[in-house]
């Protein structure tokens, strides 16, 4: 490990740092994949790092490429404490909104862990229910490693499920656009109409066209 690869991971270390000091031995990091996308669930996922954790190149997933975090996904899995995901699935998203449906599968990933946390970490919006404490970080997926974490395990395991509907659903190209609204994947609803797949509430214009 490089000198400034050590020095950035100690900055994004910081939160869980000053917890684990005070005595806060279980610490999760919380966040999200899929808030944005026109089809598919919303994915979150909740990691536990030991106090020990030096996993290289962990960072907002959104910054990494496909095969890093593939790599990084697994590395996780292996070295942390604990890992879970929660899913909802994009009819729930249609009932209940977005943002609740984030809520509760950020909720679920975090009862599903094997560890109960004594404090999470979560990416943006506190969880408007206070089970556990926790700190709210906006951007935390570039501010805490455990978020960032969470962010690769919340993307990689949505990507592998949009890669699957690709094969149930080739038309639209979910293997290439995971679910977001790209001009191709407009113009795929434009011509076929929407899948079961597609949140019914997203509108875009021409949706109902076909």
């Amino acid at each position: 490990m490089t000198e400034n690869e050590r020095t950035r991971i100690e900055g994004m270390l910081r939160y869980e740092r000053a917890l684990w000091k005070g005595g806060t031995r279980f610490i999760a990091g919380v966040d999200e994949a899929g808030r944005g996308p026109l089809a598919g669930p919303v994915v979150a996922a909740a990691v536990v790092f030991p106090s020990d954790v030096s996993i290289t190149g962990i960072d907002d997933s959104k910054r990494l490429t496909p095969t890093r975090r593939e790599e990084l996904f697994e590395k996780i899995k292996n070295e942390a404490l604990a890992v879970a995901t929660g899913i909802v699935t994009e009819k729930e998203i249609d009932r209940m909104n977005i943002l609740r449906a984030t809520f509760k599968a950020m909720r679920m990933a975090i009862g599903s862990l094997s560890i109960r946390p004594e404090h999470i970490l979560v990416d943006g919006r506190p969880l408007p229910e206070k089970f556990y404490p926790q700190t709210a970080i906006i951007g935390g997926d570039r501010q805490s490693y455990s978020v960032a974490a969470a962010s690769i395990i919340a993307k990689v395991t949505r990507d592998r499920m949009m890669v699957a509907y690709d094969k149930v659903y080739p038309e639209y190209g979910f293997v290439r656009h995971k679910g977001y609204g790209t001009k191709k994947h407009v113009e795929a609803i434009r011509i076929h109409g929407p899948c079961e797949i597609h949140r019914k509430t997203f509108q875009i214009k021409g949706w109902e066209s076909r």
